[in-house]
């Protein structure tokens, strides 16, 4: 049993770009990807038991639909995922393309909103070139939300419904919108922003091997995957920042939760009163010696917080 804000690895599976956990309340699993290796993954929170499904090409996020089954945005378009089909393989069907003029993108995280909608973004997989959009996909279809992005990472909603957060990785920026009843976005501005003087209240006394030598090269990390629990606060992964910050709804950071490993890229809320987090960590862009000070780089981990998340919303028009 984790403790507290104290991170544990529940599963060393040495993911190379490990992202977007989801939990799934009918099954008691976290669900996630492994985008470098094309792989699909699910976690059973309750015996520890996992599976391992692999995707038609590399796969950024996994979003549960309302009659069963997942959409997994890959870098060949959105695909339909039954776990259940081809004799338990899993069985995929292409949905849509979306950006087949542009090769070398793909699709990263992703995130379901209150009224069912599916949000996700693109990024050039060379991380060179603001290509990267964000989409909206409902019953209306596949629309560009917003655009300039080398490394898009989110979105999440607050718990009215009323903001959406979406981050600019490179940038180190958390930007927030106004977000309609109908899924229009309006008002971007920033929320948050990295590489800011830190308030004392958020000093730990926890310091991991090489985590001074990394922020040399990457300063606080780069803003990784966003979710917002059911106070408000926004949770952000760091890649390259050793933990999770966690942001009041007026911006103001609350808490860093470190980790043993330096690339945190998304957490989960998930447990039976959704206080227990789930975190997906990375060991690309680590070199052998730091592999070799990060052993758990790449694992699934998890903690305790005392504020509960928001339920897992699911796809409804699909």
């Amino acid at each position: 049993m984790s403790q507290l804000f104290e991170p544990t690895c529940v599963w060393d599976l040495k993911a190379t770009l490990g992202e977007g956990p989801v939990w799934s309340r009918k099954d008691h699993a976290i669900w996630f990807v492994d985008i470098k290796s094309s792989r699909v993954y699910r976690y059973d929170v309750n015996i520890g038991s996992h599976q391992v499904f692999h995707a038609p090409s590399p796969c950024g996020f996994v979003a549960p639909k309302q009659r069963g089954g997942f959409i997994v945005g890959c870098k060949t378009g959105l695909f339909d995922f039954d776990p259940q089909g081809n004799n338990r393989q899993g069985h995929f069907e292409l949905l849509t393309h979306v950006e087949p003029g542009l090769p070398n993108n793909r699709l990263n995280d992703g995130y379901v909103d209150h009224h069912g909608r599916l949000w996700f973004g693109s990024m050039d997989d060379d991380e060179n070139h603001p290509h990267g959009k964000l989409y909206r996909y409902d019953a209306r279809g596949l629309k560009v939300m917003d655009d300039d992005y080398v490394i898009t990472n989110g979105p999440a909603v607050s718990p009215d419904g009323k903001t959406l957060y979406h981050n600019d990785t490179l940038k180190k920026v958390i930007y927030a919108f106004d977000l309609s009843h109908d899924g229009h976005l309006s008002n971007k501005r920033v929320f948050a922003q990295l590489d800011q003087p830190l308030p004392p209240e958020s000093a730990s006394p926890v310091c991991y091997a090489n985590e001074q030598a990394t922020q040399k090269d990457h300063g606080q990390g780069y803003m990784d995957g966003p979710v917002v629990d059911s106070a408000g606060n926004v949770w952000n992964a760091l890649f390259f920042g050793w933990g999770v910050n966690c942001y009041a709804p007026d911006g103001r950071l609350l808490r860093r939760v470190r980790f043993p490993v330096s690339n945190v890229t998304k957490i989960a809320f998930g447990g039976p009163d959704l206080k227990t987090v789930y975190a997906t960590t990375a060991a690309k862009g680590l070199s052998p010696e730091e592999l070799k000070k990060q052993p758990l780089a790449g694992g699934l981990f998890r903690f305790d917080v005392d504020i509960p998340g928001q339920p897992q919303n699911e796809i409804q028009h699909v």
